[in-house]
């Protein structure tokens, strides 16, 4: 009997160890799941976060392109703003370079107290062609 004993002890003790390994086993598995689901919790949150920025960067692109759009409108229409004031420009000079401002300007000065050396300056003018279109003038 006392070898049954021991045979049943033995057995005992087996099926004592077996359990604490499969509660070890469960434990290590609650864990593992555990883990998993947090992992696959970060994963979508990383998946919503990458489509958030996606999104985001879509936006940025089209409104980046509206920018540029715009800007190559502006530009043009400023092109055309400096090609008025250019032929603005021209035909100023081209005015003021005519005899019949040049002797207003001439007369309008004298007019004003203005010297004969002072108004060939301002005109660009010899005095002898400021005394000339004087004397023109007084006659």
């Amino acid at each position: 009997m006392s070898s049954s004993l021991v045979l049943l002890f033995l057995v005992s003790l087996t099926e004592l160890l077996l359990l604490v390994v499969v509660l070890v086993f469960f434990m290590r598995l609650r864990r593992s799941e555990t883990l998993l689901n947090t992992l696959q919790e970060k994963q979508e949150s990383l998946l919503r976060n990458l489509h958030f920025n996606a999104e985001l960067e879509q936006e940025l692109v089209s409104t980046f392109e509206q920018r540029q759009g715009e800007l190559s409108r502006l530009n043009n229409a400023l092109e055309e703003r400096i090609q008025e004031v250019n032929n603005l420009l021209k035909q100023t000079e081209q005015v003021s370079r005519s005899p019949h401002f040049l002797r207003e300007v001439i007369l309008s000065g004298r007019r004003q107290g203005k010297t004969i050396p002072d108004l060939a300056t301002s005109t660009g003018l010899s005095v002898d062609e400021v005394e000339l279109i004087l004397d023109q003038a007084n006659q």
